[in-house]
């Protein structure tokens, strides 16, 4: 007669990888459409399916896709917005894991999410007015708002154009980042006495089909006597805050210098408009300096630019950019999820019987985000790992009934953080 082990078990980690597929779908597909025949591509009968009560495991993500156990095909069960999932990242791709019972069995699956030209540029706002005296010089700069297109790749934002071109043309200059700085440029003197208000339309394009457009409606008043814009010290300043820091908290200090005196060449700032909405977490004072009023997550954001605005009385202007390096603290625990566990086993069970599979994810980075996993007590198992993240509690050496009928497992799970935070859970 064979008899059965107890186990008891307090779990932290996860186990065997036995294969990867990956597919590749566009966004907004219909509830129901078919993502790809996972039994084939894994070569998986049906019927294992059935029997191993296969399961998605996503993780504290969303269910985007779900599984049809008796047709062996992934299924898409929520739409999938992929400028919502992933904003600007790509490749933009959902990971999941198939779970298998008796034996169990871990597979691991890639959705790549395509982009669709949904998205349309678009500005801030719906207008922007200029005061310019009539003797700026032929070549003046004047920042204008840069539009956004949540769209990436040929369909995201491509070009602008600037109507009519009497006396204003557009200059654009492409960073390395990708981002573009858009600035109306006078070709031509501007006269008051002919003509005091100057009326144009900017529009942005992107390169989908079919094309989409946004549009801003720039309004000038023509001025006079205004010689020199204000000029940036530097075109670059950079930044660094921790990501606990309190609201009110002073990043850093710019500073642009206009040569013209008296009002013409007092000098105001501003945070200009950007895709992440960086001017609700970021302002600048009338001295430069740039605060903290929102709050910042290195687990949402490592990084911000924030574009700002040096602008005269006059309305010249010129502009720079702030890069903040948002600096992680350790402010995660490691989190677990159990993905199958044993009850119990046979006494004769070989070593290296998995017992339980588990994920252990820190969303911290570097040694905060790095965890380690024990078991505490002296106990024939052992935790074993194929791929990050994923575990297995598995046997290491001989069981005997007669010796031990059961067992209570302890496990700790901790990352490298300072402080250092752990989780302790037992597995029953």
């Amino acid at each position: 007669m064979r008899r059965q082990v107890l186990v008891l078990i307090s779990l932290l980690s996860l186990g065997s990888v036995l294969g990867q597929v990956s597919y590749s779908i566009p966004e907004e597909m219909a509830k129901g459409s078919v993502v790809g025949n996972i039994a084939r591509d894994l070569g998986l009968d049906v019927k294992r399916l059935k029997s191993g009560k296969a399961r998605i495991f996503t993780g504290d993500s969303a269910e985007y896709i779900e599984l049809s156990r008796d047709r062996g095909v992934l299924l898409v069960k929520e739409r999938i917005d992929r400028e919502s999932l992933c904003r600007q990242t790509t490749p933009c791709a959902l990971h999941l894991q198939i779970i298998l019972e008796n034996p169990m069995e871990l597979f691991r699956i890639t959705v790549e999410i395509t982009d669709i030209n949904d998205n349309s540029p678009s500005f801030k706002n719906d207008e922007k007015r200029f005061e310019i005296s009539e003797s700026a010089i032929i070549g003046s700069k004047f920042v204008l708002e840069r539009a956004v297109d949540a769209d990436i790749s040929v369909n995201g934002l491509k070009n602008y154009s600037l109507k009519p071109t009497d006396n204003f043309g557009l200059k654009i200059q492409s960073h390395a980042d990708g981002n573009k700085k858009v600035e109306m440029v006078l070709n031509k003197p501007l006269d008051r006495e002919k003509e005091e208000q100057i009326s144009l339309l900017l529009t942005a394009v992107d390169g989908g089909e079919p094309q989409m457009s946004g549009t801003v409606k720039i309004y000038v008043t023509v001025l006079d006597v205004n010689d020199n814009a204000p000029v940036f010290i530097q075109s670059v300043y950079k930044a660094a805050i921790a990501e606990n820091s309190q609201k009110g908290t002073t990043l850093t200090t710019v500073s642009a210098t206009d040569a013209d005196k008296g009002s013409n060449g007092d000098v105001s700032y501003s945070v200009s408009s950007t895709m992440d909405s960086v001017s609700d977490i970021f302002t600048i004072n009338e001295n430069g300096e740039v605060i903290l009023v929102g709050e910042v997550d290195f687990e949402k954001a490592k990084y911000y630019q924030i574009d700002i605005e040096a602008k005269d009385s006059g309305g010249l202007s010129d502009s720079s950019k702030i890069i903040v390096d948002v600096i992680d603290i350790n402010d995660n625990k490691p989190a677990i999820s159990v993905l199958s566990k044993s009850d119990s086993i046979p006494e004769n069970s070989p070593q290296n019987t998995v017992i339980v599979m588990f994920s252990v994810l820190d969303p911290d980075s570097s040694n905060n985000g790095q965890v380690n996993c024990r078991i505490n007590g002296n106990i024939p198992f052992t935790i074993t790992t194929s791929s990050n993240d994923f575990y297995s509690l598995v046997t290491d050496s001989d069981l005997d009934r007669e010796r031990a009928s059961e067992y209570n497992i302890t496990l700790l799970c901790s990352d490298e953080g300072v402080p250092l935070l752990i989780i302790i859970i037992d597995i029953v």
